[in-house]
């Protein structure tokens, strides 16, 4: 994962849920989108193979990787697919030391100060805040005033209208995943809803980036 270039498009896509019939057309359709990074989730059936079909659609066009990493066993199916970053919902020592130590981007979940700051310390590339819609936007002012150096992912919760706030408030990146890859849609392979979905996200950025806030 080339980590300057997400962070000139902050925008993670988490894709639970798909199966080998939908994923090279969701792919295709999030890359047509503008979407730049998407990391598809552990814990959906046959992820590893999804993950390689992902990869060898997307080529060079797609940053891909895997999320929902619990344990080593994942980690090292994850990379043997060719995923090039790590995801978790909460912070595993051992996966967070296996990717530092061999420079693998890693998002740690956290939600407290505490948890945070253990998982920035761990050698988080980014603390994935989760589930963020909790506490909302403010929630990231206040971390960001003793944790200024900490680098913040927003997870849960987050929409093209409130995306802004986020940013605002010291989120250096945010996610979207059931809000667009909504299981009707992916049922019914309705590309054409889950495209619309994405580019209203690419958009919301697009133009905090035209303000210049960012």
């Amino acid at each position: 994962m080339d980590v300057v270039k997400f962070k000139a498009k902050p925008i993670l896509g988490i894709l639970r849920g798909a199966d080998k019939s939908n994923i090279a057309p969701l792919v295709e359709t999030v890359i047509s989108a503008g979407l730049g990074t998407l990391e598809i989730t552990m814990n959906t059936p046959n992820a590893p193979e999804l993950i390689k079909i992902a990869k060898k659609v997307s080529g060079e066009r797609l940053t891909l990787g895997a999320g929902t990493v619990l344990n080593l066993k994942d980690l090292k199916l994850a990379l043997a697919s060719k995923a090039s970053f790590i995801v978790m919902p909460v912070l595993v020592q051992e996966v967070a030391a296996y990717c530092v130590k061999r420079k693998i981007p890693v998002f740690p979940g956290a939600l407290t100060p505490q948890e945070i700051y253990q998982a920035w310390d761990a050698g988080a590339t980014m603390v994935k805040v989760f589930p963020a819609k909790f506490f909302g936007p403010e929630y990231f002012k206040e971390i960001k005033g003793p944790f200024d150096q900490i680098k913040l992912l927003a997870c849960g919760g987050v929409t093209p209208e409130n995306l802004k706030d986020y940013f605002n408030s010291g989120a250096s990146a945010v996610t979207f995943g059931a809000s667009v890859f909504r299981k009707e849609w992916l049922a019914a392979k309705d590309y054409k809803s889950i495209g619309q979905a994405v580019k209203c996200f690419i958009t919301a950025w697009n133009n905090i980036r035209g303000e210049g806030i960012l």
